[in-house]
C-alpha cells in the first residue's frame, strides 16, 4: 500500500473507534446490570486505546488523526445505539452487537493491509480485542433470553 492510502485507512479505523466510543457512552447510559454496564465501559476504554495506538502509528507515517468527534456515519450508528437502548440492557446490547460486527469486519479487512510489520502489530491487536468484545455482547444477549 502507498502511504497516502495506509493514512487515508488509518483515519478511517480511527473514526470508527471514535465512533464506538459514542455508541458505548449510549449504551452505557441505559445499561441497568452493573457487571455488564462495567464490562462495557471497559471494551469503551479499550476502543481509547485503539485510537491512542492508532494515531501514534498514524503520527509515525506522517498522518494526522481525526478530531474525537462523530462523522456523519458516527452519528446514526449513536442515533441507533441510543434509540435501541430505550428498551433497556437488551436494547442496549443488541445495538452494540451491530456496531461491534461492523468494527470486527473492518479490522477484519485491515489484517489484509501491507503495511509495515508495527502498524499490522496494533490491528492484530486491536482485532483480538473486538473479538472478545462481540463474544461477550453476543454471548450476554443469549443468557437474557
Amino acid at each position: 500500500m502507498k502511504n497516502d492510502d495506509i493514512t487515508k485507512e488509518l483515519r478511517q479505523l480511527i473514526q470508527l473507534d471514535i465512533d464506538a466510543i459514542h455508541a458505548y457512552n449510549a449504551a452505557i447510559k441505559k445499561i441497568e446490570e452493573e457487571a455488564i454496564r462495567s464490562q462495557l465501559t471497559r471494551f469503551r476504554d479499550e476502543h481509547q486505546q485503539h485510537i491512542t495506538s492508532l494515531s501514534a502509528a498514524l503520527r509515525e507515517i506522517g498522518g494526522t488523526p481525526p478530531e474525537f468527534s462523530p462523522d456523519f456515519k458516527g452519528y446514526i450508528i449513536s442515533g441507533f445505539t441510543s434509540l435501541r437502548s430505550l428498551t433497556g440492557t437488551k436494547g442496549a446490547l443488541k445495538a452494540m452487537f451491530s456496531n461491534e460486527k461492523l468494527t470486527n469486519e473492518k479490522y477484519s479487512e485491515a489484517i489484509g493491509w501491507d503495511v509495515q510489520p508495527f502498524i499490522k502489530s496494533i490491528i492484530t491487536q486491536n482485532l483480538e480485542d473486538e473479538r472478545r468484545h462481540l463474544s461477550y455482547i453476543e454471548g450476554t444477549i443469549e443468557t437474557m433470553r
